[in-house]
């Protein structure tokens, strides 16, 4: 009667797959664990932008494109877009925050309320 020798070692590929399932809740943790810092420094920099574009689109007359020159160093990932009938501008930081700044005549760029 033949049996077959069994390793004590896990197969490669059992080894690599728990691997990643490890890393994927890792990461989910710490996601969570941050998530208010997180969402909270990206909101902060969305409102930044567009107030800061706004008055550069509205108030100093310059293009869109040339207002990202105003940004501070770190802001690479907050996108503009501009409604130039309403004319105001948001900003979004991707899947995290948006914000929009309106300009109004005689106050300037306002940024919209925030709601929680």
């Amino acid at each position: 009667m033949a049996t077959a020798k069994q390793t004590a070692s896990t197969p490669p590929r059992r080894r690599i797959n728990r691997l990643v399932l490890a890393l994927v809740l890792v990461g989910a943790a710490l996601l969570a664990w941050f998530w208010a810092p997180l969402h909270g420094y990206a909101r902060i920099g969305a409102a930044y932008g567009a107030r800061v574009a706004c008055s550069c689109r509205f108030e100093g007359g310059r293009a869109l494109g040339d207002c990202r020159k105003d940004f501070e160093p770190g802001m690479e990932l907050v996108m503009l877009s501009e409604d130039a009938e309403a004319k105001s501008v948001t900003a979004r930081f991707p899947l995290l925050a948006r914000e929009t700044a309106t300009y109004r005549e005689g106050e300037g760029c306002r940024l919209e309320a925030w709601h929680e």
